[in-house]
């Protein structure tokens, strides 16, 4: 087992042959899952924000180096509390990931080792390959405690690599590929060179909507809320986008609209900037809410939103 301080290179295979395989990235709600994959994908696919729950589905972001692919796989967090259907959904979908993919990166906060972190570990098979990736080590204010935090937290379980970073910065993020590239299996690229993601425009338009909504409405946002595409064409550059943000109450309709609708405007308008961007095209995107009482606990509701 080796161990990446912030000043010091992992050092690469030596073996010439290309490498490829799948990589989940797990932890606890909020420790920076989804940062870390768009920083290692160069482009954000994965949405982020503060609020737990915000990744619900498995987005798959795809990372070619000259001597290696890496197909990440960017889960839920793994939900230790709460026990509706939704949150019954992302575990099995953590589950499910795990037992299909070369290498885990497990995700913690540096200075930070919790009982959720711990039971996020437990479900990481004790046959897997495992990287302790100590995120937010910027926002760590005494640094010596850094080392002490590691002794600790490798006492938990035996890990390949230990690798301390910041996502947000972008600091010994490099260290971590190169660390990951000799644990990968000998194959060839599955996907080519320039490809970013396996995921489809339409629900990449999905996940982009509702990362405003979590960030716009802020400590409003309640936890019963979903987008649906209802309709998605593209017609040369142009992306015609229809959406319906699906919510559990009356009330709730009322706190995404806002006085006068502003608040779904805004919400609509960066929404839009941000499609553009990504898509590098003209996007009309029109959005609507709608209720759907108790989807968040429903089996039917949760699959016909796409959750597996």
């Amino acid at each position: 087992m080796n161990e990446h301080t912030l000043d010091s290179p992992a050092d690469g295979s030596s073996d010439d042959a290309f490498r490829a395989g799948f990589v989940a990235i797990v932890g606890r709600p909020n420790v920076g899952k989804s940062t870390l994959l768009n920083r290692l994908i160069g482009q954000k696919i994965s949405i982020v924000s503060s609020k737990a729950q915000t990744t619900r589905h498995r987005v798959t972001g795809i990372l070619t180096e000259a001597d290696a692919q890496f197909v990440f796989v960017d889960t839920p967090g793994f939900q230790t509390h709460h026990r509706n259907a939704l949150n019954r959904s992302m575990n099995r979908t953590v589950s499910q990931v795990l037992a299909d993919v070369d290498l885990v990166f497990f995700v913690i906060e540096a200075g930070r080792f919790t009982d959720d972190d711990r039971k996020v570990l437990s479900v990481i098979p004790e046959t897997s390959k495992v990287i302790l990736v100590i995120n937010k080590v910027d926002q760590l204010k005494d640094k010596a405690r850094l080392l002490p935090f590691i002794d600790q937290v490798r006492q938990a379980r035996e890990f390949i690599e230990i690798v301390p970073l910041s996502a947000e910065k972008g600091r010994n993020v490099d260290t971590l590929v190169k660390a990951a590239t000799p644990l990968l299996p000998v194959a060839t690229p599955m996907f080519e060179e320039d490809e970013i993601t396996d995921r489809s425009e339409r629900f990449l338009a999905s996940e982009f909507l509702r990362e405003k909504l979590f960030r716009l409405l802020g400590d409003e946002l309640p936890y019963g809320i979903a987008v649906e595409i209802e309709k998605f064409e593209v017609e040369g550059n142009l992306r015609r986008i229809h959406a319906a943000v699906i919510v559990d109450k009356p009330g709730h309709k009322a706190m995404v609209i806002g006085k006068g609708g502003e608040k779904l405007k805004r919400i609509s308008s960066e929404a839009r900037v941000e499609l553009e961007k990504l898509f590098d095209g003209k996007v009309f995107l029109e959005v609507w809410v709608k209720i759907k009482s108790g989807w968040a606990d429903d089996e039917r509701a949760l699959k016909s939103l796409g959750y597996e």
